[in-house]
C-alpha cells in the first residue's frame, strides 16, 4: 500500500469519431448484422426515446418545462447518438393542436403543428451530429393497438402516412429510418398480431413487407424497422415474451424488403418492476437472461442475419434485480461499434413504469440509471443535413491530493475546450479495481459498478467555454494506479 502519493496527469480530448464508430455521414444500411454509413464504415444507435407526439398533447413531453433545443444539446452532451421519436397518426388530423409548450422557453414553436415540432428537433439533432428514427407507436392519442390498423386509422391511412413522411425526409441523412409500428401483440382471449400465420389481417410479417416496400418506392435510403410480436408458436419455449420483443419467427418467416439491406429488426424488452414476467423468478436469474435473449432475437445478430434494434427497454430500479437485469442486458448487446443497436426508454421522467434519464424536475439527471448506460454510448459524429454544430471537447487533470492505509482523496479538474458552453454537463471516469466512493464534493459523485459519475453542482448547472470546474472525491482503496476513460459531456478523453 502506498503510504503517500502525489500525482498529476493531463488527459485531452480525442474525437468521438476517432475512438468510436459515432453517426458516422450520410444514410445507412445493413451488411450482415453490422449497421454501415454511406462510406461503408460501421455506425450504431446508443441512443434514447422522447416521446409525448404519440399522446393527446401531440408534442414532445416537458416542453412545458424547457427548450427543446436545451434538451436535445443534454441528450448530445450525455452521449445519447440517437433519438427515436414515437408518434401517432392522429397528430396529423386537423384539430391536433400541440398543447403545454412553454413559448417564453420555446418561442420559435409558436403556432406549429406537431410535425413542424418534429422537424424542429430534427433539425437540431442533425445539427449536434445525432440521428433520428420516426416511431409510429400509436394509431390515435388515446393507446396503444395491438394491430397496425383500427377502424378509425385504417392500413390505407397507416401506408399513407408512412409515404407522407418518407417524402418529407427524403435528402435528409439525419432521419435514418422508419420503425413501423409499436408492439404489435395478441389479445386475451385470442386475436390480436401473429407473426408468419398467413392471414393477411392479423399477419404482422406481411403487413410490415407491404408498408416497408411502399415506403421504399418513396425514400429508398431509409431503414424498415420492424417489431417482433409478443407469442410466436412452434418456435420453442418460452412462446411468449414482451410485446414487440418476440422475433423467433423470423427465421422461418423473414420480412422480405425489395432492398433487403435496409431491413432491421426490432426488440423490446423490460424489467421486473414493469411486469413480473416468470423468468425473473427462475433460480438460474440471471444466468437465464441471455439465452432468453437468443431465443427471441439475438440470434439474428449472432447468425449475420440482420441488425437488431433493442428499440425499448426500461426500469425504474425499484426491484433489486432491476440492476442485475439492466447490467446483463448491456453487457450481452456488448459495447463499441459492433455491439446491438439501443435506444433506451426514456429520456422523459413521466414514463409511469419505467421513470426516465431525467429526474423529476425535466433538468437534473438520474445519475444512477445513466451510470449503467454511460460505459455504453457512442457520442454523436458526423454532420445532418445542417452544419454541425461545435464539438464537444475537454481536457481533465487527475490528482491524487493524499493518501492512507485504506483510502485518499482525489480531484479533477475539468475544463470545457469545446467553442460553446455545456449546459447540465456529466463527466465520468472507470475506477480502478477495489476503489469505492466514499463521497464528493463540488459536484454530485456517484459510483454503480466500476463507474464514476458526476453531474454540475445545482449552483452552477452551465460550464462557459473555457472555463473549469473541479471535482473533489474520497475513496476506499488503493490510490494507485489512476482511474481510466475520463470523460466530459460526449467527449471521450484519453492519456497525452
Amino acid at each position: 500500500m502506498i503510504a503517500a502519493m502525489v500525482g498529476l496527469t493531463t488527459f485531452t480530448m480525442v474525437s468521438p469519431a476517432a475512438s468510436a464508430a459515432g453517426t458516422g455521414s450520410g444514410f445507412w444500411s445493413a451488411r450482415g448484422a453490422q449497421l454501415v454509413d454511406a462510406q461503408g464504415d460501421p455506425v450504431r444507435m446508443t441512443g434514447i426515446n422522447w416521446f409525448g407526439s404519440e399522446t393527446a398533447n401531440f408534442t414532445f413531453h416537458g416542453l412545458w418545462s424547457r427548450g427543446y433545443r436545451d434538451m436535445v444539446a443534454q441528450m448530445a452532451g450525455l452521449g445519447y447518438n440517437t433519438i427515436r421519436v414515437p408518434y401517432s397518426n392522429q397528430m396529423f388530423d386537423a384539430g391536433s393542436t400541440p398543447t403545454s409548450i412553454d413559448l417564453a422557453k420555446n418561442p420559435d414553436l409558436a403556432g406549429l403543428s406537431g410535425i413542424q415540432i418534429i422537424d424542429k428537433v430534427i433539425a437540431e439533432a442533425g445539427s449536434r451530429g445525432m440521428r433520428v428514427i420516426l416511431d409510429r407507436h400509436r394509431p390515435d392519442g388515446a393507446g396503444q393497438s395491438p394491430l397496425w390498423y383500427t377502424g378509425a386509422y385504417p392500413e390505407s391511412r397507416w401506408i399513407a402516412d408512412w409515404k407522407t413522411l418518407a417524402a418529407r425526409y427524403k435528402g435528409n441523412p439525419t432521419v435514418v429510418g422508419a420503425d413501423l409500428h409499436n408492439e404489435p401483440h395478441s389479445v386475451a382471449g385470442g386475436g390480436g398480431a401473429c407473426w408468419g400465420c398467413g392471414d393477411t389481417a392479423v399477419d404482422w410479417r406481411l403487413a410490415a413487407e407491404r408498408a416497408g416496400n411502399a415506403i421504399l418506392t418513396v425514400n429508398p435510403d431509409w431503414l424498415i424497422i420492424v417489431e417482433g410480436v409478443d407469442c410466436v408458436a412452434g418456435t420453442g419455449s418460452p412462446q411468449c415474451g414482451w410485446w414487440g420483443g418476440n422475433l423467433s419467427g423470423a427465421r422461418q418467416f423473414p420480412v422480405r424488403l425489395s432492398q433487403p439491406d435496409k431491413l432491421v429488426y426490432s426488440a423490446h424488452e423490460y424489467a421486473t418492476s414493469v411486469f413480473a414476467q416468470p423468468w425473473f423468478d427462475d433460480a438460474a436469474f440471471p444466468a437465464n437472461l441471455p439465452a432468453l435473449w437468443d431465443h427471441w432475437f439475438g440470434y439474428l445478430e449472432k447468425e449475420n442475419i440482420a441488425p437488431v434494434l433493442l428499440g425499448e427497454f426500461g426500469t425504474t430500479l425499484r426491484d433489486s434485480r432491476d440492476g442485475v437485469w439492466l447490467r446483463e442486458l448491456l453487457r450481452y448487446l456488448g459495447s463499441g461499434p459492433s455491439g446491438m443497436d439501443f435506444t433506451f426508454w426514456s429520456w422523459n421522467p413521466n414514463s409511469g413504469d419505467t421513470g426516465g434519464i431525467l429526474n423529476d424536475d425535466w433538468t437534473s439527471v438520474d445519475t444512477v440509471k445513466h451510470g449503467y448506460l454511460g460505459p455504453y454510448l457512442i457520442p454523436p459524429s458526423g454532420g445532418g443535413p445542417s452544419e454541425p454544430g461545435p464539438r464537444p471537447g475537454c481536457t481533465a487533470a487527475y490528482r491524487v491530493e493524499n493518501s492512507w492505509n485504506g483510502g485518499f482523496t482525489a480531484s479533477v479538474r475539468l475544463t470545457n475546450t469545446a467553442a460553446a458552453a455545456i449546459g447540465n454537463w456529466t463527466a465520468s471516469w472507470t475506477a480502478p479495481p477495489g476503489v469505492l466512493l466514499v463521497g464528493g464534493w463540488n459536484a454530485t459523485v456517484t459510483q454503480q459498478g466500476d463507474t464514476v459519475t458526476a453531474t454540475a453542482p445545482s449552483w452552477a448547472p452551465t460550464l462557459a467555454a473555457g472555463a473549469h470546474a473541479t471535482i473533489g472525491f474520497q475513496a476506499a482503496g488503493p490510490a494507485a494506479p489512476m482511474p481510466t476513460g475520463f470523460r466530459l459531456g460526449a467527449a471521450s478523453c484519453t492519456a497525452g
